[in-house]
Order: structure tokens, then C-alpha cells, then sequence
């Protein structure tokens, strides 16, 4: 089995998967309209060599960003709370969120809730 393999796949949304894609993230903000995004994850993959390669592709672009570590496994209320404040505080205009299920999970929720006036439950 390759370990090469590249795609792009819409439906709805864009998703690009492959070795290297990373150093589109800043294009595919600009794409989105998003020029000061808040990147989310958790602490573990923020601590990895991975992660590096994300900001520095945010960087290399001239993109700045926040950063939110506090995605929990199993995130709650409280969790989202904390990244839609820092949504709030950073006046960011989007959401890169990197890692697994939970730090996506966080990062969709935060971007969906900045917008609300309601609790989530």
C-alpha cells in the first residue's frame, strides 16, 4: 500500500488529505476568508513536531492565529465555553482545528456557538 496518496474530497466541504498538504493550510484559510484564525487542539498534539508544521504553515503565509491547547477527550460545555471566549478575546474570524475526534468536536462547537446567544444544552 502507498503511503503517497493525495486527494481533495468535497462534500460539503473541502478536505485535503496527503503527505505535505500542510503547507496549504494558509490558502486554504485565504480561501475561507479567514485571516486571523484561532487554531484548536489539545495538549498533547500541541506538544509534537506535527503541530510545528502547522503554524509554520500558518506563519509562512502571513497568517497570524491564536492558539487554544484546552481540548479535552470527551470534551464538555466548559470546554467549548473556553475556546468560544478565546474566539471572543482573540477577535478571530475562524477556526483551524487540528488533532483528533475531541479537539474537532471542540473546535466545530466553538466555531458554531461564538455566534450564539443560548447554551448548548
Amino acid at each position: 500500500m502507498s503511503h503517497d496518496l493525495a486527494a481533495t474530497w468535497g462534500f460539503p466541504n473541502r478536505i485535503r488529505i496527503g503527505p505535505g498538504r500542510v503547507t496549504e493550510l494558509g490558502a486554504a484559510c485565504a480561501e475561507a476568508g479567514i485571516f486571523r484564525p484561532l487554531v484548536v487542539t489539545d495538549p498533547g498534539l500541541a506538544d509534537l513536531p506535527l503541530f510545528g508544521e502547522v503554524l509554520a504553515a500558518l506563519a509562512a503565509a502571513g497568517i497570524n492565529h491564536g492558539l487554544f491547547t484546552g481540548a479535552r477527550p470527551n470534551p464538555v460545555e466548559a470546554n467549548v465555553d473556553a475556546a468560544v471566549a478565546g474566539l471572543r478575546e482573540g477577535s478571530h474570524d475562524g477556526v483551524v482545528a487540528v488533532g483528533g475526534g475531541s479537539a474537532l468536536d471542540v473546535g466545530k462547537m466553538a466555531a458554531f456557538m461564538v455566534g450564539q446567544t443560548r447554551p448548548i444544552w
